[in-house]
């Protein structure tokens, strides 16, 4: 049995790192693992064009804390107006990363995003001739559509179609969360790819409603029955290339969580790495974590391997109830348990 784990300094290929306050106490706790990560423009209002998704760099950069060496790559926020030429001149000047596809409603944030993918057709057409990838959040919003359905309903109505009519295009379904997306994903060409988030491999939906309500394991998508957590840990742990690390870290704020609407998202990044980490041990598939952790996402999105490596060793790590990063209290993912893994840097 292994006392350590080295690996290639991983990245995070979907994150949540919020701004103002929020920004300036949860930043830390991603770049302490991650090299780089692919940021998510939904702000208030969302990184929509060249200039904002600047700006919001900046304010990312200035909030790492000191000693942490962090790459943030920017995405571009799709809306029903993005101008395709805006579009390809920040990927062509090294500013937009990708592109986030979020349809209108469908999590934080979203209400200015894509009412009908028909609306930015022009935008895939120019990103696909330029080889910009494209970020999915993959859920219709469609009132008579079962919120446990809306990742399967999104495939067959919409991203299946795209992929056949765009082929070219590079997509990432992100917070891959069902058997029928580790199918359809399996199944696509090689420019279609996904990321999976720690919850999704450790929870199913009983954690958000068995022994009451716990907003703290709702996100979304949600999390769904057990065999599509089965689904996902047998694929993320299964070698492909096209499966990747992506946490979808994604603070609120407690007393937001805790409401009468609370909000969506789970703030893992903390101890990210460890939890990931657990469950390639408990498959037997320890010498397949550096791939999803640090190689697979760099070689999907064109990028080089960091050069540098980080250490986790087998010792106890206690997740803490509650943490305060100054703007607000936040509850971690795994928060009072014991996890068999720490980072070591």
């Amino acid at each position: 049995m292994t006392d350590s784990h080295t690996i290639r300094r991983p990245d995070d290929w979907h994150v949540h790192l919020r701004d103002g306050a929020m920004l300036q106490g949860v930043v830390g706790h991603t770049a302490r693992q991650f090299a780089r990560a692919i940021v998510m423009p939904n702000l208030t209002p969302p990184v929509t064009d060249v200039a904002s998704a600047i700006a919001y760099r900046e304010r990312i950069l200035a909030a790492v804390p000191e000693g942490m060496d962090f790459t943030p790559l920017m995405t571009a926020y799709l809306t029903d107006n993005s101008d395709p030429a805006e579009l390809v001149r920040g990927h062509a000047e090294g500013v937009f990363t990708a592109a986030k596809l979020y349809p209108a409603g469908a999590t934080t944030n979203s209400d200015s995003g894509v009412t009908d993918v028909a609306n930015i057709r022009a935008a895939l057409e120019a990103m696909a001739e330029a080889g910009m990838p494209l970020c999915v959040h993959g859920e219709v919003t469609s009132a008579d559509v079962d919120i446990f359905d809306r990742e399967a309903v999104f495939i067959d109505r919409i991203l299946a179609p795209l992929i056949r009519e765009l082929p070219e295009l590079k997509v990432i379904f992100e917070h891959l969360t069902s058997e029928e997306g580790v199918q359809f994903v399996e199944s696509a060409g090689p420019n279609v790819a996904a990321t999976i988030t720690p919850q999704h491999l450790h929870i199913n939906r009983n954690a958000m409603l068995v022994g009451g309500m716990r907003p703290h394991a709702y996100c979304l998508p949600v999390a769904k029955r057990e065999k599509h957590r089965l689904a996902l840990r047998k694929t993320a742990t299964s070698g492909s290339a096209k499966f990747f690390l992506g946490t979808d870290s994604a603070p609120h704020a407690r007393e937001a969580k805790e409401s009468a609407c609370g909000c969506a998202g789970i703030f893992n990044a903390p101890f990210a790495l460890e939890s990931y980490l657990a469950v390639f041990e408990e498959e037997d598939a320890l010498d397949k974590f550096e791939g999803f952790a640090s190689r697979h996402g760099p070689a999907f999105y064109g990028l080089p391997v960091n050069e540098e490596t980080v250490t986790l060793e087998r010792a106890e790590c206690t997740v803490p109830d509650s943490i305060d990063v100054g703007a607000a209290e936040l509850i971690p993912f795994h928060a009072g348990e014991t996890l068999r893994w720490r980072f070591a840097g």
